[in-house]
C-alpha cells in the first residue's frame, strides 16, 4: 500500500497477514468464467461489491486486583456498607465470551471510486462503559474519490475520502487481538470528516484530515472498557448500588464518535511521508511523521454514561476534583516506522500529546514474524495449520500530571505505565485461527509502588 489507510479495506492489511478479514472478503462469482476464451473480458469501469464476515470468540482470564479511590464518595454512592470507593479490574478471573460479529462490505466503480462499510454486532470490547454503550455501531461508512493509495504510481496521485475511517497513522496490521498502550490512548477509534492524501511519484506522500475529533474519555487498556457512569450506579435512579462491571484502571484516551457534530471547532490532522521498496513485495519501508490539534469542548454527551466527555471529564466531578489543566488546546506530534521483511514485520509509533496544558508522552513497538508450515494434512482442498505467527509488543506511557486536585476518581490516569504483549497465533485453515496472548501491565504509583493487572486471552477468529 502507498500510504496507510487511503485506500479501500481491502488493501489496508499487509500482504504479510492474509489473516484480515478485510483481504478475505469474497465477490460473488460472475455467470461467465473469465478464464474461457468465450467470455468477455472484464470491464474495469463496472461497478463491483464485496461481503465480509468476522466473528470472535474468546478465553479471558483477567486478574484481580483493587485500589482504593481517593475521591470522598457520599454513602448513598457506595454499595451497602462500604466506606470507600475503589478502582477494580473490570472482570476478574475466567470466562468464555464472543466479543463481535462484523459484517464488512466494499464497492467500487473503476478505479477511481471506492466505498466501505464496517459494522460490529455486540462489540463487546468496544464498548466504553463496557455494559451500557450501544451493541451495534458503524465502525467505518467512507467513500473515496480520486487514485487509490494502495497502488503504487509512477506519477501524482491525488484522492478524497470522506465519511467515518481510521486515522491515516494507525497501526491497521496488528498482529495480535489486543491492542498497546499508544494505540489504545492515541488512534485506537474511527473519526469522521475528510481526508485528503497525494503522491508524488513512488517515494514521497503527504495525507491531511478535517475531522470532528474523538471525544477525550477514560478505559481500561485490557479487554473491557469497564464501567463509569453507567445508569445503574447513578445514585440519583439508585442507592447504594451494586455494580456488576468495575471501573477498571482507565488512562484517558480518545473514544469512539458518537455521533456527527461539526458545530465545534474541528481537528486537523496533517502527515509527511517516505516509503522505499515495493507495496506487496515483501520488502519495504515506510516512515511518517504526522500531527493533529483541535480545542477541547466544554463537555462531550456520550453513550450509556453520565460523565462528559473532553474538559467535563478532566475537571472533575463538581469541578474541583479535577486534573491541572490550563486552557483548552489538544495537540499530538507523532512518527511512525513499518518495515516489512518477506515474514518478518515492524511497526514503531512515537507520541508527545498536550491536552489542556498537560503533558503526556508514549511509545510501542511490535515485531512479528510469520512462518508458513509444510503441507501434513488437508481438509476440503485447504491446508491444515498453514501458518505460526509469533508476535511481541511493548509499549510505554508516561504522564506528566503533576497537581490539580489529589482527589480525582481515577488516580490510574496520572500513573506511568508500561505494557508487554506477547503471544502466538496458530492458522487452522484458511479463514480460522487461534490467538493466545498475554499482557503484562506494570503501573508506577508517584510513590515508586508498582501494581499489576495482567490479562490471558485466547481468541478464536472466524472469517470469509
Amino acid at each position: 500500500m502507498a500510504f496507510l489507510p487511503g485506500g479501500p479495506a481491502a488493501a489496508q492489511e499487509t500482504p504479510e497477514t492474509p489473516e484480515t478479514p478485510e483481504t478475505a472478503a469474497v465477490e460473488a462469482p460472475t455467470p461467465q468464467d473469465p478464464e474461457s476464451p468465450d467470455a468477455p473480458a472484464p470491464d474495469p469501469d463496472a461497478f463491483r461489491a464485496r461481503f465480509g464476515f468476522e466473528g470472535k470468540a474468546h478465553y479471558r482470564d483477567s486478574e484481580s486486583l483493587r485500589f482504593p479511590s481517593p475521591f470522598p464518595f457520599p454513602p448513598g454512592f457506595l454499595p451497602p456498607g462500604a466506606t470507600q470507593g475503589f478502582l477494580e479490574t473490570v472482570n476478574e478471573g475466567q470466562h468464555f465470551e464472543l466479543s463481535v460479529l462484523t459484517l464488512f462490505v466494499d464497492a467500487s466503480w473503476g478505479p477511481n471510486i471506492a466505498a466501505h462499510a464496517k459494522v460490529d454486532f455486540i462489540d463487546l470490547y468496544d464498548r466504553n462503559p463496557t455494559s451500557s454503550d450501544k451493541e451495534i455501531d458503524v465502525d467505518e461508512l467512507w467513500v473515496r474519490f480520486g487514485s487509490d493509495p494502495a497502488v503504487l504510481s509512477e506519477r501524482f496521485g491525488l484522492y478524497v475520502k470522506a465519511g467515518k475511517f481510521g486515522h491515516f497513522e494507525r497501526q491497521n496490521d496488528r498482529h495480535a487481538e489486543s491492542y498497546g498502550l499508544v494505540a489504545t490512548a492515541f488512534n485506537r477509534f474511527e473519526d469522521q470528516g475528510l481526508e485528503v492524501g497525494a503522491e508524488f511519484g513512488r517515494h514521497f506522500f503527504v495525507v491531511g484530515s478535517l475531522t470532528q475529533g474523538n471525544p477525550v474519555f477514560f478505559r481500561d487498556p485490557n479487554a473491557l472498557a469497564g464501567d463509569n457512569g453507567t445508569p445503574a450506579i447513578d445514585p440519583s435512579l439508585h442507592t447504594n448500588p451494586v455494580p456488576e462491571l468495575q471501573s477498571g484502571f482507565p488512562i484517558l484516551y480518545d473514544a469512539e464518535v458518537e455521533d456527527l457534530d461539526v458545530d465545534g471547532d474541528l481537528e486537523v490532522g496533517y502527515g509527511l511521508g517516505l516509503r522505499f521498496g515495493e507495496p506487496g513485495s515483501g520488502r519495504e519501508v515506510k516512515l511518517l511523521g504526522w500531527a493533529y490539534q483541535r480545542q477541547l469542548a466544554e463537555t462531550v454527551s456520550l453513550n450509556g454514561t453520565f460523565y462528559g466527555g473532553d474538559l467535563d471529564l478532566l475537571n472533575g466531578p463538581a469541578d474541583i476534583f479535577g486534573l491541572p489543566i490550563q486552557g483548552d488546546d489538544k495537540e499530538e506530534v507523532g512518527a511512525n516506522l513499518w518495515i516489512y521483511l518477506g515474514g518478518l514485520s515492524f511497526f514503531g509509533q512515537y507520541v508527545e500529546q498536550e491536552i489542556a496544558g498537560m503533558d503526556r508522552t508514549g511509545y510501542e513497538g511490535e515485531v512479528a514474524w510469520r512462518f508458513d508450515l509444510p503441507l501434513a494434512w488437508a481438509a476440503g482442498g485447504r491446508q491444515l495449520f498453514p501458518y505460526l505467527q509469533p508476535v511481541v509488543r511493548y509499549s510505554f506511557l508516561e504522564p506528566e500530571f503533576a497537581g490539580g486536585s489529589p482527589r480525582f476518581p481515577s488516580p490510574s490516569v496520572r500513573w506511568e505505565w508500561s505494557k508487554l504483549d506477547y503471544g502466538l497465533r496458530l492458522g487452522i485453515i484458511e479463514g480460522v485461527d487461534l490467538t493466545l496472548e498475554f499482557a503484562d501491565n506494570e503501573m508506577t504509583l508517584a510513590n515508586g509502588r508498582k501494581l499489576s493487572n495482567d490479562e490471558l486471552l485466547t481468541t478464536l477468529r472466524f472469517r470469509r
